[in-house]
């Protein structure tokens, strides 16, 4: 008899067996996604990371999940760099488009200074905030 279970402990089978059912259903459905990694590291001067973007890219989109950059960088346009890197990479990975959201209204600043686009806003995430999804037309080279 099926079962429904609620948890806040999944293993990591359980979130292995829901991830291996969705990306079969959708590659059958729209194709293989091409999904990679990648990711634009800031270190420091003993090379330990201490900022920076980690994302993937896959149908042709550039997602950035992550970025950071630190309080003593921030206002010098670090997060503009970033992202043109990463977009560089998505381009020569034939990616078409990107897309990123945010909670702060500083990143919203600098992502929209960088050429990205609000697609999206949900009130209220969290109170107080919006958070705002955006997109920008990339050019695979």
């Amino acid at each position: 008899m099926t079962q429904i279970e609620l948890t806040d402990t999944p293993s990591e089978s359980d979130l292995a067996a829901i991830g291996e059912g969705l990306g079969a259903f959708n590659t059958a459905d729209v194709g293989p996604s091409g999904r990679r990694a990648v990711a634009v590291l800031i270190r420091d001067e003993a090379g330990k990371t201490i900022g920076g973007i980690s994302g993937y890219t896959a149908w042709g989109w550039l997602f950035t999940q992550w970025l950071f950059v630190p309080e003593s960088l921030r206002g010098q346009g670090m997060a503009g760099k970033l992202l043109e890197k990463a977009e560089a990479e998505a381009c020569a990975r034939g990616c078409h488009g990107a897309w990123i959201d945010t909670f702060s209204p500083q990143a919203l600043r600098a992502y929209q200074r960088a050429g990205y686009a609000i697609f999206g806003e949900l009130p209220e995430f969290p109170a107080g905030r919006s958070r705002f999804f955006l997109q920008k037309k990339l050019s695979p080279r």
